[in-house]
């Protein structure tokens, strides 16, 4: 009986699976029949859309009558200096197919479409690995565009990003496929790209970069013209970016060698050749230049290339005319004094902080001087900054709570192991120490073993996150980065570095820096974009800060009453820097109305003559430019800051009774044990005195006294395993002090 009903049950088992798999097939026959009928409906009319586009659109005869774009124009801020044209009347001789030089053929196929010749007006797969590519970018990296298709877009529509503009390139690049020969539309690309530097097809492009006619042009020239397209401006050989042109150029001459269109020995030879050295000078009417490429580049990235060249739009920059004249001829009259540096250029950057707008930029001493780069913009280039860093690792020290009060000892101090394996035992400049000192005396004095101090109580990646807070983009590979930081050991573009004081100057308050003011398309409308402020700092660091680099008293004991950046009568804050070896020097100093940088050096990074620092070398140029500017400008004080009451006196400097000015420093006659005044050692030789530092309240680092990483928490209690403080009070010592 048990065995008929397991018989049973399994036949009905059976049976329910018979019936589920029956439902199964009749949903997914369903579902197919569905799909297959949606498919046919949308495949019939993504047809019909294709027929009428195709039937509809533009006759690709009308490729051969070209209309003529407007002339887009850069101004400075009033619009009444015309400042740059861009593409002007177009520069542009159209040529015969026999006039264009198979090698800038090959050249701009391997750029910029290697299968030209194969496809039919679009490449699947070239989107398709376009696609791919900008999937890992995360970005629009590349747009997978045939030679037909940016021929279509350049000629008849714009680079809007819509579904609908890329169909009817699709469809309009497949239309001129049938219509004209591959070596037609290749004639019509090469007659029609835009090189830069207002040069439109391959003739102009060989005119203006290398005085020859196209037929003319070599390999490697084919191919540095072919790497232009992609971006102008980026890519220009007068711009600042030779390096990747280079880089683009050989990877071009390495594609068309791989690709079997030339031999061996000519591709060696294309490679070897330095062809930016047969590239002219530039010549073109340009006023304020190193200014005019900065906003071109920030204009190409705002509103595109095409709409730039072709929109016939008026573009008022932020450039103070009569500033950037001043800031120019200060700039070169100072050159004539640079040699006895040991310095060939410098430059000049002026900022209103409550705007953000640049109102002056000279990126060298003379844009046109070849010889020695004039073209580079030192503005924009990544020097390493020395000391004017420090306040930004102070600022963020004071994002963790910490003073303008707060005590440090200024003792030759042992850090602990660096990057080469050897301790690192930071000097200050002037070889001296100060004993127990306020973080304002050690900002204003330029000490640099408390900012190393104040960088380890901060925290490295703390501080670099706050510098770029501040603006800063340069800091990226945080794992070069050491304590040696805080004195200037990561590079910074001096254009940002004035933006980030500019931010102290405004109460905290971050205005993008921007070259653009205003843009009208050619119907008057306004197209520009507005920068937004944002606070991005609390405004008693930023006055904190300020209090500081304008203290001229704080900075007497090491630069003097009447130091370089000091301004009789106004209350400027500023900043001196000196990079390791005087490889660069620079100045940088605010008000709220104006925050100016200097930068002195030489471009390639030799050395200037020893003790060519900032305060000797930047400071001169920039003191007499901010020292006029200020006389037309508002006299805007800087806000008082509130102080802030804690228990832990290191940090709020307040110490307790018995603990003298002093504070564990003593002074003994050498050879008899006796104690003097610091009055009477300051009278005695050195050479008579021993100084001692004592163990007793506040003879001890600030580490031992508070949680570094909650200085005002009086409930906090110290690390006492951070293997730092047993440096640091050990420091106390003096068994660093003759360290050289």
């Amino acid at each position: 009986m048990g065995k008929k009903k397991k018989k049973n049950n399994n036949k009905k088992k059976n049976e329910e699976k018979k019936g589920v798999w029956c439902y199964t097939k009749l949903f997914l026959s369903v579902l197919v029949k569905s799909l297959f009928d949606l498919s046919i409906i949308t495949g019939i009319a993504f047809f019909t859309i294709f027929l009428y586009t195709y039937y509809t659109s533009v006759n690709p005869a009308a490729l051969t009558h070209r209309a003529i774009y407007e002339t887009s124009t850069i101004y400075d801020r009033t619009g009444e200096h015309e400042l740059y044209k861009i593409h002007g009347e177009e520069n542009r001789k159209v040529i015969s197919h026999d006039e264009i030089p198979d090698y800038l053929r090959s050249a701009t196929i391997a750029a910029e479409d290697d299968n030209f010749y194969k496809h039919k007006g679009i490449d699947p797969l070239g989107i398709i690995r376009a696609m791919q590519k900008n999937f890992i970018a995360g970005s629009a990296a590349q747009g997978g565009s045939t030679i037909t298709q940016q021929l279509v877009r350049n000629t008849f529509l714009s680079r809007e990003k819509t579904i609908k503009r890329k169909f009817t390139e699709i469809v309009l690049a497949i239309k001129m496929e049938r219509y004209y020969t591959k070596d037609e539309i290749l004639d019509f690309y090469l007659n029609e790209v835009p090189y830069g530097s207002n040069a439109y097809g391959a003739q102009a492009a060989a005119t203006v970069f290398f005085g020859k006619d196209a037929k003319d042009l070599t390999l490697d020239e084919a191919a540095l013209l072919a790497s232009l397209p992609k971006a102008t401006t980026y890519y220009s050989p007068y711009g600042n970016n030779t390096e990747k042109l280079k880089m683009r150029q050989k990877s071009i001459i390495k594609r068309l060698g791989s690709l079997g269109l030339y031999d061996s020995a000519e591709i060696e030879k294309a490679l070897n050749t330095d062809t930016l050295a047969k590239i002219k000078e530039f010549h073109e009417d340009i006023d304020a230049p190193h200014f005019v490429f900065y906003v071109k580049e920030q204009l190409e990235k705002m509103y595109g290339d095409d709409v730039l060249r072709r929109g016939g739009l008026k573009i008022y920059t932020t450039l103070d005319y009569d500033m950037q004249k001043r800031a120019e001829e200060d700039v070169s009259a100072y050159g004539k004094k640079l040699s006895a540096f040991g310095a060939s250029n410098a430059a000049l950057v002026a900022i209103k902080p409550s705007t953000g707008e640049v109102l002056a930029m000279v990126g060298s001493l003379d844009y046109f001087d070849k010889e020695n780069d004039g073209e580079v913009n030192v503005a924009l280039r990544p020097r390493q900054p020395g000391s004017s860093f420090k306040p930004i690792v102070y600022a963020a020290g004071f994002d963790k709570g910490y003073q303008p009060e707060t005590l440090l000892y200024d003792v030759a101090t042992n850090f602990g192991k660096d990057g080469s394996g050897r301790d690192y035992i930071p000097q200050n400049f002037d070889g001296k120490h100060h004993g127990l000192v306020t973080v304002r005396k050690a900002l204003q004095g330029s000490l640099n073993v408390p900012a190393v101090k104040m960088l380890y109580l901060t925290g490295i990646d703390n501080a670099i996150d706050f510098a770029e807070t501040l603006g800063f983009t340069t800091l990226t590979d945080r794992n070069r980065f050491g304590l040696s930081l805080v004195l200037g050991g990561g590079e910074v573009k001096l254009l940002e570095h004035v933006g980030a004081f500019a931010v102290f100057a405004n109460d905290g308050v971050r205005v993008p820096v921007h070259g653009v003011y205003k843009v009208t398309d050619a119907t008057g409308k306004d197209i520009g974009k507005t920068q937004k402020p944002e606070q991005v700092i609390d405004k008693e660091i930023a006055r904190k800060i300020n209090s500081i680099l304008s203290d001229n008293k704080a900075r007497t004991y090491v630069f003097g009453p009447n130091a370089p950046v000091y301004i009789p009568g106004k209350n400027v804050a500023a900043k001196t820097g000196t990079t390791q070896d005087y490889r660069d020097a620079l100045t940088i100093g605010y008000t709220p109305e104006i925050a100016v940088g200097v930068w002195v050096g030489n471009n390639d990074g030799t050395l200037m003559r020893p003790g060519s620092i900032g305060s000797k070398v930047a400071a001169p140029l920039w003191n007499a430019f901010i020292s006029r500017e200020l006389e037309s400008l508002p006299d805007t004080q800087f806000e008082p800051y509130e102080e802030v009451s804690s228990k832990n006196y290191m940090v709020t400097g307040r110490r307790p009774e018995g603990v003298g000015k002093e504070g564990a420093v003593r002074y003994y006659r050498k050879g008899t044990g006796k104690q003097i005044s610091e009055e009477k050692a300051r009278k005695m030789d050195a050479k008579k005195l021993e100084k001692k530092y004592t163990k007793r309240l506040g003879g001890y680092s600030i580490l031992h006294y508070i949680n570094k990483d909650m200085p005002l928490d009086e409930e906090a209690k110290p690390n006492f395993a951070d293997p730092m403080m047993k440096l640091w009070d050990e420091s106390l010592s003096g068994k660093y002090e003759q360290h050289k």
